[in-house]
């Protein structure tokens, strides 16, 4: 990598939160995708408003959902292999230019009134094969952008925080838009934030080395990934307590129209207040995690984070009232970046260098992967039992998720020991003196 400036004094305050931003190719990337960031979150409030405005029904809320993440899970396993062989920075420009065409072509069809279900599901499925390359590519990336090992987890975090402010950011906009300009604007306005993203990638001086896994063939490399991780029990473990969250947790989100229109009784304006409510926790809770030193003390994040995150969806089931409904999706947006901000920081320190990719691809598949059904599921339950009831019972399998993790945390914290005193993040306990016969 072409040299950076690096930190040259240790940082505190603001500093310390913000330190991975004294690294030039990381502040390109930061504000770049800040940028672009924003226009998904107006085109995802959107979507979501278009969808049931045109079809009153949860269900193809939760159908829209499946299909549009469902490419991350199939495309999933391949995808860590070729962001392991490719050079991330020339795959992450032609995914987000592939991307920009996608959304320009949805405002397209809405402002010329030709929109029609069917083309929102097609269109959101080519996103979601480009998003099956291009979010493992992004978590790879970074690692290549901060020098010192001990700021990797403050990018990760600052890009949870990055990521959270566009969510802060983008639904109250895209409120505002919708109930004035209509949902057409909104797509054109993400299709043109990509421009932002695109020059901060190429702009990166930023040299790559070439990765052990180049060579040989995809399905050798496959299932090399596939046995290191499911074969090391912190990272087995980590990603099903996130696919279990990502399964049960996540789907709430689908059901925010539901909740904004039917039980509020309000407008795009009230769903895109929920959605600011859940990212402003989120960016708290990101912040939070940027201002730790070490990854040390992680695990108790990830085996916590998740039960809160499941006591706030009950709660949020159970509102009635907008303030109530606020304040409890500001406690789950906390809960909720923190639990993925500490599984992430986590794989990426422990993960082999020459398998991060593949690594990342099935954190995103844990994440992204199985949203899709969770989507399906929870929109077909709302359909029956109603929205309240389904995001309450959410809450319940979070919890119970998070109590069966907490039952593996000692074993899975004495295997990754070894790898924090090589990484120098914990001192090994002093070898005892030992005298001519043996005995200490």
């Amino acid at each position: 990598m072409a040299e950076q400036d690096q930190p040259t004094e240790e940082p505190k305050g603001v500093r310390l939160v913000l330190r991975a931003l004294a690294y030039r190719n990381y502040r390109l990337y930061f504000f770049g995708q800040g940028i672009s960031l924003v226009g998904t979150w107006i085109q995802r409030i959107a979507m979501s408003w278009l969808v049931y405005d045109l079809t009153h029904s949860a269900l193809w809320l939760g159908i829209i959902g499946f299909v549009s993440q469902l490419p991350t899970l199939l495309l999933g396993p391949v995808s860590g292999v070729f962001v392991d062989r490719w050079d991330l920075r020339r795959l992450l420009v032609i995914t987000q230019a592939v991307s920009m065409v996608q959304a320009l072509i949805l405002a397209i069809l809405v402002l010329l009134h030709w929109i029609q279900v069917w083309e929102v599901m097609a269109l959101g499925m080519l996103l979601g094969a480009v998003n099956a390359f291009d979010m493992p590519a992004r978590q790879s990336l970074v690692v290549h952008m901060v020098e010192r090992k001990e700021d990797l987890g403050n990018a990760i975090a600052l890009n949870s925080a990055m990521f959270n402010s566009a969510r802060l950011i983008g639904p109250s906009v895209a409120g505002i838009l919708v109930a004035v300009v209509g949902e057409g604007m909104c797509f054109l306005i993400n299709g043109l934030s990509y421009i932002a993203v695109i020059w901060a990638l190429l702009a990166m001086s930023i040299n790559l080395r070439q990765p052990r896994a180049a060579a040989g063939r995809i399905r050798h490399q496959f299932r090399e990934g596939a046995a290191y991780v499911f074969g090391f029990a912190p990272i087995r473990w980590i990603l099903i307590l996130l696919a279990l969250i990502s399964l049960v947790g996540m789907p709430y989100q689908v059901l925010m129209p539901v909740i904004a229109k039917d039980i509020l009784k309000g407008d795009a304006k009230t769903l895109g207040f929920l959605m600011a409510a859940a990212g402003a926790g989120a960016l708290l809770g990101a912040l939070c995690m940027a201002a730790r030193r070490s990854v040390r003390g992680l695990w108790r994040w990830i085996t916590v984070a998740p039960a809160l995150f499941g006591v706030g969806l009950i709660c949020f089931g159970q509102s009635q009232t907008l303030w109530l409904s606020m304040a409890m999706l500001v406690a789950t947006g906390f809960f909720m970046i923190t639990h993925m901000s500490s599984c992430n920081t986590m794989l990426q320190t422990i993960a082999d260098d020459d398998k991060r990719g593949r690594v990342m691809s099935f954190y995103m598949m844990a994440f992204a992967g199985t949203a899709p059904f969770g989507s399906l599921l929870a929109g077909g339950v709302a359909q029956r039992l109603g929205a309240p009831l389904t995001i309450t019972l959410c809450g319940v399998a979070s919890i119970l998720g998070a109590m069966f993790f907490a039952t593996q945390v000692r074993s899975v914290r004495r295997a990754v020991q070894p790898i924090y005193e090589r990484l120098g993040i914990v001192t090994p306990p002093p070898i005892p003196d030992v005298d001519s016969t043996g005995s200490q």
